[in-house]
């Protein structure tokens, strides 16, 4: 399968890039015909902070942000996007700021849950939620009820890749859209053309990687 790897660099800094393999993979809502590798872009501080440059552009100049919740892995990102967010002379409404960045606790029923301490974060704040990846939607809808629950106040959503332009009218602002992968699609299993063409299946995805099958 890695032998099908190709490597896309980002329009706005060619050093920044993610992986794609075409393939037939299931994840947790869909399936699609790419998996997109973002390893690099979570985990290694050069890559991520150029992307997290990338990813703050659209917020620089208007958007007032207090927390930053970070998905799906998304916590070293997410912490050079706060420090891209407030850094001074960088013409930031932001600037000079001590953005919060945390992650959610999933619970037994894999639902986001945020304990006492961390509350305060969110109670009142206004939020840039970010994640790995967006192909449904389903993760960010999960998010935004939690959101509210905890009644934060959503200011914006960021996200790697992107394969949806918006979610309830905000739009999400990523690195990385369908665009830049040939032919992508996500599909429900019931409705998968590879699946009624009988294609085997690759591999699970999800936000840590895959498992070959």
């Amino acid at each position: 399968m890695e032998t099908r790897l190709q490597e896309i660099a980002a329009r706005g800094n060619k050093n920044v890039k993610i992986g794609i393999i075409p393939g037939h993979f299931a994840t947790n809502h869909s399936h699609v015909n790419y998996y997109v590798d973002m390893t690099r872009i979570k985990s290694h501080h050069s890559m991520a902070k150029q992307a997290a440059a990338e990813l703050a552009r659209p917020y620089l100049a208007s958007t007032p942000i207090d927390t930053i919740i970070c998905l799906e892995g998304t916590e070293v990102l997410g912490a050079f996007l706060a420090e891209e967010l407030s850094k001074t002379g960088n013409r930031s409404i932001n600037e000079s700021m001590d953005i919060c960045v945390i992650a959610p606790e999933l619970n037994a029923n894999n639902q986001m849950i945020f304990r006492d301490n961390t509350q305060k974060m969110i109670w009142g704040k206004r939020i840039l939620l970010l994640i790995s990846s967006a192909s449904t939607g389903k993760t960010i809808n999960r998010s935004m009820e939690c959101l509210q629950y905890y009644n934060g106040h959503l200011a914006g959503i960021a996200s790697i890749f992107s394969a949806i332009a918006q979610v309830q009218d905000i739009p999400v602002h990523a690195i990385f859209t369908d665009k830049d992968l040939p032919d992508y699609h996500s599909s429900l299993t019931t409705q998968c053309e590879l699946c009624q063409k009988h294609v085997k299946i690759d591999a699970i995805v999800n936000s840590f990687g895959y498992s070959k099958i």
